[in-house]
């Protein structure tokens, strides 16, 4: 079966990171009153809390809808990107070239215009089988991922097969950075899916102890030298590359409550991705999986582990000492970071 050789083909090596840290001074945690969000009895949550990001959700309740994951290019032809602040969580996952690529997860809320879309990967899988029975939006993909996408629990979009009004060409933007697409078109589009994801992370406004820091740099490549700094009147890390602030199409600067580095193993192949020769970027996010992992909140940096046993349940973050490790309610950037990438923080 594809789907099985697939899960093999993302990876089975974890790896701890060759980071590079920056003295930085102890932070003391702040009292205040725990605002955790936890699955329900059933497993799903019903209550006030969007699932994904902790935060009251819109109208007091959860919409019953599954959760919608956008692959969003981020080559610096692609900039600027449009809808991304719209999502609840956001993982920046390496492609080949020295290029990172995001996959926008929705579901409490949801954007007009979302992009530029583009293809698929095999990490994909890896990435959004902790979400039940995801949509992915998509452009295209070789058919190896396809075939395994097919096979897995995710429920795939392609944006190719539709020309209605799902598909959107803003005037301005040029191929292959010119398709857009509507959260709100896609889920009209799946009546059906309604599989309401569970919480993936654990929620508190009391901040962790920590060691106190303003920058965090993540030099993926030249293309892609990311650096966030911490706002402390919005309690939120700020996007950059390297000095630019990163700003979306409407002029807003991509921001997050929560940071997580997740360190790992990455290998290439054994397909080939484009006309170019380059093999395709694969790294074990789901099965048995382990690594080291930095959570960064409220100005701090707590260090870790992340672990994941199977494609289906959550990543689990936690402290060198094994505690969970929770999160500030609100939106969540999700670093996958090569273990032989160095990550510096500024105290």
């Amino acid at each position: 079966m594809l789907f099985g050789a697939g899960c093999l083909l993302a990876g089975c090596a974890s790896g701890s990171p060759t980071a590079t840290k920056s003295p930085a001074t102890p932070a003391t945690s702040s009292p205040s009153t725990s605002t955790s969000t936890a699955p329900a009895t059933d497993g799903v949550s019903k209550g006030p809390d969007c699932p994904l990001t902790g935060t009251p959700a819109p109208h007091g309740a959860v919409p019953d809808r599954s959760a919608l994951a956008v692959k969003v290019d981020n080559y610096p032809t692609a900039r600027p990107q449009t809808g991304i602040t719209a999502a609840d969580i956001v993982f920046e996952e390496p492609v080949e070239g020295g290029i990172t690529r995001y996959v926008a997860v929705f579901q409490c809320r949801g954007t007009a215009v979302v992009g530029p879309v583009r293809s698929a990967r095999n990490i994909d899988i890896g990435i959004l089988g902790e979400f039940g029975h995801p949509l992915l939006v998509h452009v295209g993909g070789i058919q190896p991922v396809i075939d395994n996408i097919l096979a897995s629990p995710i429920n795939d979009f392609e944006l190719g097969d539709y020309t209605t009004s799902v598909v959107q060409h803003p005037p301005g933007r040029v191929a292959p950075y010119d398709t857009y697409t509507s959260t709100t078109a896609v889920w009209q589009m799946r009546p059906t899916a309604t599989d309401v994801p569970r919480p993936v992370f654990t929620y508190t406004s009391a901040v962790p102890a920590g060691a106190a820091v303003d920058t965090v740099s993540i030099p993926f490549s030249s293309y892609s030298p990311v650096v966030w700094k911490y706002d402390s009147k919005t309690r939120t890390f700020l996007r950059f590359y390297d000095t630019s602030p990163d700003v979306l199409s409407n002029g807003v600067q991509d921001s997050a409550s929560n940071v997580i580095v997740q360190f790992v193993s990455i290998y290439y192949g054994p397909w080939v991705e484009n006309s170019e020769g380059a093999l395709e970027v694969q790294a074990n996010l789901a099965t048995d999986a382990s690594g080291s992992a930095i959570v960064f909140r409220n100005g701090v940096e707590i260090p870790g582990r992340w672990s994941r046993a199977s494609l289906t349940q959550p990543t689990s973050f936690t402290t060198t000492s094994g505690r969970t490790i929770p999160l500030q309610p609100g939106r969540t950037w999700v670093e996958l970071v090569p273990t032989t990438v160095s990550v510096t923080t500024t105290p």
